[in-house]
């Protein structure tokens, strides 16, 4: 039986969590799905990202995943509560939908020191408040300021974040977020595109203040999820195997992925417009 785990992700960026996912849980089937063709979804409203993010769930259903990784923050922070409360009693209890945001919150209080944070992120994931909200359930004593980069994953997907050109939008928001608050240790990189830009980010931060990307920590928390969860382990299919979709055209999905993975891949072209 083939029972994949689901990745989905508005564009690349997943491709990041996948790629960590792969490394620590290299024996299981995976389905990447990215839904380029709408993407980005950082500025959409809150309706039009979860009619989205629910349809690639849908679709990813239809494929015979159980376990559906949302693989983006603005996703994970705009659809991911509905989905899981709403829709998926609806469609099938025995299915789970997992996000990127409580992996990277549950760890915070392991890595700052001054319990002062700083979140870099999309418009969308920045507006959702999603980061201070969840940060603040689990550990109330954390201060948390926020920092919109909306340039930055237009930096990564047109191939230019490590060219000088990214300099300016780089040091720009990291000295926003640094005056907003002195005390500032630890800056989460809240979007999955922003770890190619993480070379050029350490250029133009102050020494002793760390930076967290996502991918090892969500990685760490579905190996965590599947040690827990046995009955949901067991379906899953154990071939090594990975497969990509896309919304847009196959041949730009696989020259960006190959950005990401530094490796070929081949996708698939499909259309979610139907899925419901």
């Amino acid at each position: 039986m083939n029972v994949p785990i689901g990745i989905f992700d508005s564009g690349y960026g997943g491709l990041t969590i996948l790629e960590q996912i792969r490394k620590l849980s290299p024996k299981y089937d995976y389905l990447y799905l990215g839904d380029n063709a709408r993407a980005p979804y950082g500025n959409r409203s809150f309706e039009v990202v979860y009619e989205f993010t629910l349809q690639a769930v849908q679709w990813l259903f239809r494929q015979g995943c159980r376990l559906v990784i949302l693989a983006c923050n603005t996703a994970s922070a705009k659809a991911l509560r509905t989905i899981q409360q709403k829709d998926l009693p609806a469609i099938d209890s025995g299915r789970r939908v997992l996000g990127v945001i409580r992996p990277t919150v549950e760890n915070i209080n392991k890595i700052t020191g001054s319990f002062h944070v700083g979140i870099l992120g999309t418009q969308g994931t920045v507006t959702s408040h999603s980061y201070p909200l969840e940060i603040g359930k689990l550990f109330p004593a954390v201060f948390v300021e926020s920092e919109a980069c909306p340039m930055w994953v237009p930096l990564v997907e047109n191939n230019e974040h490590d060219k000088p050109g990214a300099d300016y939008f780089v040091k720009q928001h990291i000295d926003n977020i640094l005056k907003k608050d002195t005390l500032i240790d630890t800056l989460v990189l809240a979007c999955t595109h922003y770890p190619l830009l993480e070379k050029k980010i350490r250029e133009y931060l102050p020494e002793g203040i760390r930076l967290v990307s996502q991918g090892k920590l969500v990685a760490e928390s579905l190996e965590d999820y599947l040690r827990r969860h046995p009955e949901i382990e067991s379906e899953c299919s154990k071939n090594g195997t990975c497969r990509f979709y896309t919304t847009e055209s196959e041949a730009k999905f696989a020259s960006m992925a190959a950005l990401f993975l530094k490796g070929e891949i081949e996708a698939e072209r499909v259309n979610l417009e139907d899925a419901g």
